[in-house]
């Protein structure tokens, strides 16, 4: 923590934690004298005042030996907290807080920065003295989250902390950050009043039409127009200055006029900052945006923007943009990161708010997951993002939040943007994409490829039931389209099922065989009949109704009909109705085209199983040596500072220590050492190159030695061949056949580690036929089931069934290992031989790279 973190409060407002300088002496003293008596003698016992000053001298003093944090809001330092260790791995706790910021959680988060701070020292036992009376102290410490321990001597508790991080921890931790999220944006999106400072009478004008937008929408609040130079604008009475106490300033005046105005805000006290105004990150001015967001988090304002089209809120009357029209009111939140993307969304989605969040300085897709969890107005999460901030945090809280609701992806830029240098099989196919869909996919977000795709989606999961299935019954008056919609379910993995004898009526028997095809002069009254008796059945999971007008009794019937036979289904139904996009009684989603209508459900049916699965699935970790581990890649990194690939014996220490089963290798540098090391681990052998990272392209690869004397002459003719760049070799017994299987996993510093599972041996790379997981991995049963090559694990055409159970367990092991070393920055399992009798890897390769630690998901801080 070197320059410290911003961090929000249980208010919304925010605080700036920091380590303590001795340079704080003056405001700590300042602090002491602020509080009141009752609070320092709730803080030092009788000594009062005296005893605080002469402690604030102590941790300010060259001879302090403890590590103290302190807190300031709007520059002013009000708190700090330290542990001073004495021993046998125990340390003694403090904390004062200014009375001002009493009751803001501001004392629960110094004390979990303290405790993290503390175990990550070394420091077990966290001690402190609580007199009785001081019941909110106290109070604070038990519901922490950590193991707690008391006794009562006289009117004090002495208390005993475990410093050791637990999952009430984890949990407490997450509450409470969710709650500050939730607080600091509720007076942005749900503000009493707004000002638009810049609002210009020239129509054209960007604060005109934020303006005009506020007061045609219906705001329920105040609106104060801030324009020195004009009396009044669009029939309010103008501002020349922003007034006291405003919840919302939308700002659009010119950029280098921006910082002065938020300077003004904070000055007046505004609670959110939404800036529309561009030419800032976006336009190589990062100098600029920076200063504004230091202005913001200083203050304890959140900013959106800048570069934005601003924010609307439809339950609350709210239209803060200046979009050309009003958006409609529905069940999904939006956030775009382009203000196109949003115009051309908004034009066709109903929305309960969006947030066009531009250069994303301070308020980003994680906030405003967090915030629309709880909005009971919203249903559907939809986001469009060219970029994540904190993509491991999205990921964490996109998980929670879609067990309840259903989370919308569309993110631009799938090219390879990575900047890392990879080198095996595996870093070459994990590319940042694939780490973006092994994320999403993990966190349960349904990732699409285009705005369409999206509307479509959206649609469907924001007005119906989710699927219990993949079982589909289709039903309509026009063959080509219905058979278009079944070859779509195929495509996708949807059933579509034989419908049980009787079902439908007699006119519909003629043509039972699903899809159900009512012929082109059905009527509504026979459509809404079998749509009716499809919903009720429990042999099918969703229904979809195909017409296409306008034959039958014409459009406007027909769709009444469907509306009337769904009202109570209680199921997933759908309509295409062919050449017709749009909703069915405001409820039932309609597309114009079936392959649309099977892809929306596809989405909603994995989304479902996602959710189902989620509830199930749990990951115990397997047991590691993990102390032995990391003192490998420490020791490696030292000897190489800038990191690179293990020596064989390294790796295979490495890998010992989670327990990645091995076939036995000998490392040799010479001809001699090689025929000798053949007879050793038993004849036939093999003689594999060290140093090319793909040996067969280059001949390093020799199969089947039967003497030590082949062996020694595979090595000399192996070494001509290669050249320097051969670095020695290793020598195996060679193994009966089995499936080859390539696995192994990269970690990026911004997503984290990402596990792979594919074909493997020469065939990795031609084929690509590959999974991927982000750890820990918890499915590595479903993880093989996505491979083409699977059958070859499970007897295909008469081939031995091999131990793919086996192969499970390395995946877990893998995906642990990459989990807990963030310094592996790729590894490489190729093959794993898989046979009957087990998984054993035949050839591994670590490279190690010095990376930062991954910040800790318990250190509750703005990005």
């Amino acid at each position: 923590m070197p320059d410290g973190y911003d961090v929000l409060l249980r208010d919304g407002g925010i605080a700036h934690v920091r380590p303590l300088r001795p340079s704080d002496r003056d405001a700590l003293h300042e602090l002491v004298d602020r509080s009141s008596e009752r609070s320092a003698y709730l803080r030092f016992f009788t000594g009062g005042r005296g005893t605080a000053h002469s402690y604030m001298d102590r941790v300010t003093s060259d001879r302090y030996r403890g590590h103290a944090l302190v807190a300031t809001v709007r520059d002013r330092l009000v708190a700090v907290a330290e542990y001073l260790p004495v021993d046998n791995g125990s340390a003694d706790l403090a904390i004062l807080i200014d009375d001002a910021v009493h009751g803001h959680g501001l004392g629960t988060l110094l004390l979990e920065h303290v405790a993290l701070d503390a175990a990550g020292h070394g420091v077990r036992e966290l001690v402190a003295d609580v007199l009785a009376e001081n019941r909110p102290m106290l109070r604070v410490l038990h519901d922490l989250g950590l193991d707690v321990a008391q006794r009562i001597d006289g009117g004090t508790f002495h208390i005993s902390i475990a410093a050791e991080p637990t999952s009430r921890l984890r949990a407490g931790v997450e509450a409470r950050d969710h709650e500050a999220e939730r607080a600091s944006l509720a007076r942005v999106l749900t503000p009493r009043s707004v000002a638009v400072i810049g609002a210009s009478r020239n129509e054209q004008a960007v604060g005109h039409k934020v303006l005009r937008n506020l007061v045609d929408g219906g705001f329920p609040g105040t609106v104060y127009p801030v324009n020195p130079h004009a009396a009044e604008v669009a029939g309010l009475a103008c501002h020349d200055k922003i007034p006291d106490g405003v919840d919302l300033a939308v700002v659009a005046v010119p950029a280098r006029h921006v910082l002065d105005v938020a300077r003004d805000c904070a000055d007046a006290g505004v609670a959110g900052l939404v800036v529309l105004t561009s030419g800032f990150a976006e336009a190589g001015q990062r100098d600029g945006e920076s200063e504004l967001l230091k202005i913001c988090r200083t203050a304890g304002m959140r900013l959106i923007g800048p570069n934005c089209l601003g924010v609307v809120n439809t339950g609350a009357r709210l239209n803060a943009s200046f979009l050309p029209h009003h958006p409609v009111q529905g069940r999904v939140a939006l956030m775009s990161q382009s203000g196109a993307v949003a115009a051309a969304l908004l034009e066709r989605l109903d929305v309960s708010s969006f947030v066009s969040v531009g250069n994303k300085a301070d308020v980003s897709g994680n906030d405003l997951l967090e915030y629309w969890e709880d909005d009971p107005g919203t249903d559907v999460i939809a986001l469009y993002l060219e970029s994540f901030g904190n993509p491991r945090k999205f990921a964490r809280i996109a998980r929670r939040v879609g067990a309840r609701k259903p989370v919308l992806l569309v993110k631009s830029g799938r090219s390879d943007a990575g900047g890392r240098a990879v080198r095996s099989h595996t870093a070459a196919a994990a590319t940042p994409d694939v780490a973006v869909d092994a994320l999403t996919r993990a966190a349960g977000v349904i990732r699409l490829d285009s705005v369409h795709e999206l509307i479509d989606t959206a649609k469907l999961l924001s007005t119906q039931p989710l699927p219990r299935g993949r079982r589909i019954a289709i039903v309509g008056n026009s063959g080509g389209p219905q058979a278009m919609a079944a070859d779509a379910c195929e495509r996708h993995g949807l059933i579509v099922p034989e419908l049980p004898p009787g079902l439908l009526n007699a006119r519909a028997a003629a043509a039972l065989g699903n899809p159900v095809d009512l012929t082109a002069d059905a009527s509504a009254t026979e459509i809404g009949t079998a749509v009716s008796a499809l919903a009720a059945t429990s042999e099918v999971d969703a229904v979809l109704v195909v017409y296409t007008p306008p034959f039958g009794s014409g459009l406007d019937e027909t769709r009444q009909a469907i509306a009337e036979a769904t009202r109570t289904a209680g199921k997933t139904v759908l309509a295409c109705v062919v050449g017709h996009d749009g909703l069915i009684d405001g409820r039932v989603p309609s597309y114009a085209f079936p392959e649309q209508a099977i892809q929306a459900l596809t989405h909603a049916v994995h989304y479902a199983e996602w959710r189902q699965r989620s509830e199930e699935q749990s990951a115990a970790p397997v047991p590691a040596d993990g102390k032995t581990a990391r003192e490998i890649v420490r020791a490696a990194l030292e000897a190489n500072p800038e990191g690179g690939w293990l020596s064989p014996e390294a790796t295979t220490l490495l890998l010992r220590c989670y327990g990645v089963a091995l076939t036995e290798s000998v490392e040799v540098h010479g001809p001699d050492a090689a025929a000798e090391a053949a007879s050793e681990v038993g004849l036939p052998a093999v003689l594999k190159a060290v140093g090319p990272v793909h040996k067969s392209d280059v001949g390093g690869v020799r199969l089947d030695l039967r003497t030590a004397d082949e062996a020694r002459r595979a090595y000399r003719g192996m070494s001509a061949r290669i050249g320097p760049e051969m670095t020695g070799a290793i020598v195996q017994h060679m193994l009966p056949g089995g499936v080859e299987i390539i696995a192994g996993g990269v970690n990026y510093p911004a997503f984290g580690p990402l596990v792979m599972v594919g074909m493997g041996g020469v065939m990795a790379d031609l084929l690509a036929d590959r999974a991927f997981r982000v750890p820990p991995v918890t499915d590595p049963a479903t993880m093989l089931a996505e491979l083409r090559c699977a059958p070859l694990l499970h007897g295909y055409r008469g081939s031995p069934v091999v131990a793919a159970t086996a192969l499970e367990d390395q995946l877990v092991r893998v995906g642990q290992l990459l989990d807990d070393l963030p310094q592996v920055a790729e590894l490489d399992l190729n093959p794993i031989l898989v046979t009957p009798d087990g998984a054993t890897t035949v050839d591994a390769r670590i490279r190690v790279a010095p990376c930062e630690a991954p910040p800790s998901p318990l250190l509750r801080h703005l990005r």
